[in-house]
């Protein structure tokens, strides 16, 4: 199948066409909007088939030379796009893709996103204390930034009142609030992600 037929452009559209239409697939048949739906198994092959033409265009693209396609690989003219597929593919839960482009950037090159960006893969993952510490390095390495901080912050409260619940004696009540609590700050990270609270375990 043409893979330029499945975005919906034509084969001359420009890099940023491209990723806006590949972004509105995305966000049309992401798995969050089809949960509990007769249609759920439909939209996730559609899914896949968007993801697969995506990559191939930018494969071609790289074979023909074009200038600021996304290769796959890292860019530093490129850099904030290459960001964004990741955090696209992050949300869209290919968390082995994102982690494979994130590990694929020099260690010199980086930055406050790149941490960021690891953190939240491995959040997903359910590697806590991993997470945490990626997002504390973003904060540290972009300290206005407020998505990172918030993520630092949110994350940390959640292992520290998650440690102090688990160390008391306050029986079932007790550990039923330690959940309870728990989901609340995972959801508002979650949040961060842009994704759910389903979508993100």
């Amino acid at each position: 199948m043409d893979p330029y037929k499945v975005l919906g452009v034509s084969p001359n559209a420009t890099d940023d066409e491209i990723r806006s239409a590949y972004r509105a697939l995305a966000k049309k048949y992401h798995p969050d909007n089809y949960v509990n739906s007769p249609i759920a198994d439909v939209a996730a092959e559609k899914m896949k088939e968007i993801n697969a033409a995506y990559d191939r265009v930018q494969e071609l693209r790289k074979a023909a030379g074009s200038a600021g396609a996304y290769s796959g690989g890292y860019s530093e003219t490129n850099a904030g796009s290459d960001y964004a597929f990741i955090r696209t593919q992050i949300s869209l839960g290919n968390i082995d893709r994102a982690e494979e482009l994130l590990n694929a950037i020099p260690v010199s090159a980086r930055g406050g996103e790149w941490y960021f960006c690891m953190g939240s893969v491995h959040y997903r993952r359910g590697w806590m204390d991993s997470a945490a510490e990626h997002f504390r390095t973003a904060a540290e390495n972009d300290p206005h930034n407020r998505e990172y901080a918030a993520a630092a912050s949110r994350i940390n409260n959640s292992r520290q009142v998650y440690r102090e619940r688990r160390g008391d004696d306050s029986g079932a009540l007790g550990s039923l609030c330690s959940i309870c609590t728990c989901l609340v700050c995972t959801d508002s990270i979650c949040d961060l992600l842009g994704g759910d609270l389903i979508s993100c375990c």
